[in-house]
């Protein structure tokens, strides 16, 4: 399978939370192009905002490599989720999809038990979901748009974790998504590259809290990548070359951070642990 050229994107825009088949050009989520090598055989994970980008391929890449799979998405995302588990049930894995509000915590911990008793247990939680909005300027950021990234983005991965610790622990893993705007921080972006910088302390944190019950928890920074999520929470002229300033001069399909996501929950990161590790195109996450 050929790539779409991600080198050039057009303008482009969306209605918010937006939709994979409106994409200009179709991003690769893994469904041919990854090869599944048995790495994840038998694992049990939960990935919220699986229904499409960078949580779709990661549903699909897991269950390639034999891992059986929940997905979490907001109501309005449902025929997103819908082609996830059609994708990830064509490649002969499992997934039980979740419509689910992540802002509240009695919603996270919700999501929590009904994840482990649709599969059984669970093995790896990639708390992946995340909200943005853009504005030029601070006084243009709403009071609730501030509360929603937060409650979003660092609230949820913490009520997870918190309610999931007994069920991963020993030998589970826990993936967040971080991102680049962690280390390099855009105006625009004011209120979601803070979270992303206090998801990088909460990782290291909770892996030296964690570590002793044999968890390992980590982090992948990915830097632009091309999803739903950059023409329905950006204006069209800020799409319109979208990733071209990376060293490698285009922007990422999910499917390239998603080896990323394999790699932390396989065996072949036993010993990696209160890391993040960047998948940016050449941007710098130190």
């Amino acid at each position: 399978m050929t790539r779409a050229d991600l080198s050039a994107l057009p303008g482009q825009h969306q209605d918010w939370p937006g939709r994979v088949a409106d994409l200009d050009p179709q991003p690769d989520h893994g469904e041919q192009s990854w090869t599944g090598r048995d790495r994840l055989t038998g694992r049990r994970a939960l990935v919220t905002g699986g229904d499409s980008g960078i949580g779709r391929a990661v549903a699909l890449t897991f269950a390639q490599e034999g891992a059986a799979v929940a997905v979490a998405h907001l109501p309005q995302e449902q025929e997103d989720a819908e082609r996830t588990r059609e994708l990830v049930e064509a490649a002969g894995g499992t997934c039980h999809l979740f419509a689910v509000d992540l802002t509240r915590r009695d919603a996270n911990e919700q999501l929590a038990r009904d994840a482990v008793k649709a599969l059984g247990g669970l093995d790896v939680l990639v708390a992946n979901a995340a909200y943005q909005m853009t504005h030029d300027l601070l006084e243009d950021f709403p009071p609730e748009q501030i509360e929603r990234t937060f409650a979003t983005n660092v609230f949820s991965p913490f009520w997870l974790v918190r309610e999931l610790a007994e069920e991963l622990s020993p030998g589970g893993s826990v993936i967040v998504t971080t991102s680049v705007q962690a280390y390099s921080p855009s105006d625009h972006l004011l209120d979601y590259a803070a979270t992303k910088a206090a998801l990088n302390n909460l990782v290291v944190n909770m892996a030296a809290e964690l570590g002793p019950r044999g968890i390992r928890v980590n982090a992948v920074a990915p830097g632009p990548i091309w999803t739903p999520l950059i023409p329905a929470t950006m204006a069209a002229d800020k799409v319109e070359g979208f990733g071209s300033d990376t060293p490698l001069g285009r922007a990422g399909h999910p499917v390239e951070v998603a080896a990323a996501y394999v790699f932390l929950a396989s065996d072949e990161a036993s010993y990696v642990s209160g890391t993040v590790l960047g998948v940016t195109g050449g941007k710098p996450v130190f």
